[in-house]
């Protein structure tokens, strides 16, 4: 029986998470994700709820400067301009205001982990900050020109734009990307069978934690790497590895084989460390707590004891004085005759 096995030329394509296309002074692609839709909706819905809580903070204060001005004073056009400069500092002032002071964030953006940059990937304006407010007002939310056409022209356009922009992003030359990295955990790769005893002899004191992670992500991304780029950083991470650890390998091992071999005697060496660690401290653990409080015994009432009772419970020779007479009793509890304490001077 022949078994084939094919091998492709290409592997998949990695997974592909910057896709802000933002690209720094040294032409270097960001590692950034662009925000889409899901996500700042979210973050619109964070943001109502911190507008409205200002929204009636204000509504509080402008009461109180109302009631505190002369009746004649106070009319309906004092009144209504007060309430529009409320509005517009709810509307236009927190956006604005959050997103200078608190870099380009929000507090919808804080929570969800989201950023207005500039579409060159710079800190955002004041200016962009303001031109994305106005519009947002007028046409996306609360949408004062024609409402229910603007919301869904926003959408469309946050849907159909590569880097889902909404048209205040587009006007402002701005764009609002994702501050938390998409992380994929793999677990931990595993020596092959015969490099397990010579893994066990290695001398690892001085691979650092950096070059552990180095090999760690090669390994893990090693079936996303075409040649001869997968090849070039197996030889680059093997010289490293080896030129800090002893002794050779027994065979010329592959570069991913030594790589996993010395990666996963480490990881067995630090699980080891950390169970030995655990037991200590589960056996001092005693010891450092602190002392438990004793519960008193309970007392149960013991019946009267009566006079006869307490003749029977006298010991039967006493070792103190008589309290009455000051001298010793015998061992019937009556004082010594005379003739007894002569004899016992005269040592009879």
């Amino acid at each position: 029986m022949v078994f084939t096995v094919r091998v492709s030329a290409q592997p998949p394509a990695p997974a592909r998470w910057a896709d802000a296309g933002l690209v720094s002074g040294e032409a270097v692609e960001l590692d950034v994700r662009a925000a889409r839709l899901g996500s700042r909706v979210l973050a619109l819905l964070i943001d109502l709820l911190a507008q409205l809580a200002v929204a009636l903070l204000l509504a509080a204060v402008l009461s109180v400067v109302l009631v505190s001005l002369p009746w004649d004073f106070v009319d309906a056009a004092l009144s209504g301009a007060l309430q529009t400069v409320a509005l517009v500092l709810v509307l236009v002032g927190y956006p604005v205001l959050m997103e200078r002071f608190v870099g380009g964030r929000t507090l919808g953006k804080l929570a969800v982990g989201l950023r207005v940059v500039r579409a060159d990937g710079g800190p955002v304006g004041v200016g962009q900050s303001l031109t994305r407010a106005l519009v947002g007002v007028a046409v996306e939310w609360p949408g004062l020109v024609l409402p229910l056409l603007s919301w869904v022209a926003s959408v469309t356009v946050m849907l159909t734009d590569p880097r889902g922009r909404r048209l205040g992003d587009l006007v402002a030359g701005t764009l609002v990307v994702h501050t938390r990295a998409a992380g994929v955990w793999r677990p931990a790769p595993s020596a092959v069978p015969p490099l397990l005893g010579w893994a066990r002899s290695l001398d690892l004191t001085r691979v650092d934690d950096g070059l552990a992670l180095a090999v760690r992500q090669y390994l893990g991304r090693v079936h996303q790497l075409a040649e001869p780029d997968r090849s070039r950083l197996a030889r680059q991470l093997w010289a490293e590895v080896a030129a800090v650890t002893s002794p050779p390998p027994p065979w010329a091992a592959p570069e991913p084989a030594y790589l996993a071999a010395v990666l996963a005697e480490r990881g067995r060496r630090a699980a080891h460390r950390l169970g030995r660690t655990r037991a200590l401290t589960a056996t001092l653990w005693p010891e450092l707590a602190p002392p438990q409080v004793a519960v008193p015994p309970q007392v149960t009432a013991t019946p009267p004891v009566t006079a006869p009772a307490a003749a029977a419970l006298r010991p039967a020779v006493p070792t103190q004085p008589d309290p009455v007479r000051g001298q010793p009793a015998t061992a019937e509890g009556s004082p010594p005759t005379p003739g007894a304490l002569q004899d016992a001077r005269h040592g009879r």
